[in-house]
């Protein structure tokens, strides 16, 4: 369906585990040539392995999103070594969840910091990339949580909140230049996290889902490939809800 992505270099932040991963897999599947980038040095050795064990093309870089130098110096060893970075998925997040009277400054700052000026940092060093070869596409994964705040989660939110306007902003940025930035906003999605909730709270969110379940990794990744390819080339500077229903207005 995505012939287009074929041979696309496409460089996912965060994709050793969990949503970043089903992200590198289903890109993988297309023909697409996967970088994968995380700060765990073995958990990037083990997710390309693990990809390249089922036929795919994958590659792994170790890097920290909040290093600029770092991620310069590792973009430009990814434009050396395949020629190009077509798709950049900002995808690398945490969380330090807590109530604001409790909550730590450092908290508040660790979460800004990769969340959001991780995402600030790849964004401007791709783009010194993208513009040149005038084209590209450009995808946070950002959160419902940004859309609709939630308790316990300040720090967060504000991270994703920023991030959907970031988004925004550069999408008006980097037009002219023919490179789209759009964001996702995934909902409460099946991960290593949520299996270990316990099963009246997965009931709980469930009924407050009008698809009545949780996402899948999967799902989100699919959506990455429709913003990445050519199929929603007059989409930018948007920000698609994942999430069952759950924040439609």
């Amino acid at each position: 369906m995505y012939t287009d992505l074929k041979d696309k270099v496409v460089v996912i932040t965060g994709s050793a585990r969990g949503i970043g991963f089903a992200i590198a897999e289903e890109f993988a599947r297309t023909g697409a040539k996967v970088m994968v980038m995380d700060i765990a040095a073995e958990a990037v050795e083990s997710a390309v392995q693990q990809l390249r064990s089922a036929g795919h093309q994958a590659w792994g870089y170790t890097g920290n999103v909040v290093d600029a130098d770092g991620i310069e110096a590792l973009f430009a060893q990814i434009v050396s070594e395949h020629g190009s970075i077509d798709v950049l998925i900002n995808n690398a997040g945490v969380t330090r969840d807590n109530l604001m009277l409790r909550m730590k400054e450092e908290d508040w700052q660790l979460v800004l910091d990769i969340n959001l000026k991780g995402s600030f940092i790849c964004t401007q060093k791709v783009f010194k990339i993208m513009m040149k070869a005038r084209k590209g596409s450009i995808i946070n994964v950002a959160s419902v949580i940004g859309l609709m705040g939630n308790a316990g989660q300040a720090n967060y939110a504000a991270s994703k909140g920023g991030l959907i306007a970031f988004g925004k902003s550069c999408a008006k940025e980097f037009a002219a230049r023919n490179v789209r930035v759009n964001s996702i906003a995934p909902g409460f999605i099946e991960t290593e996290m949520t299996a270990s909730l316990p099963e009246d709270v997965v009931a709980a969110y469930s009924k407050a889902i009008p698809l009545a379940k949780m996402g899948t990794p999967q799902d989100v990744a699919k959506l990455c490939l429709f913003l990445a390819s050519e199929q929603s080339s007059y989409i930018t500077g948007q920000t698609i809800a994942i999430d069952g229903g759950l924040t439609m207005h």
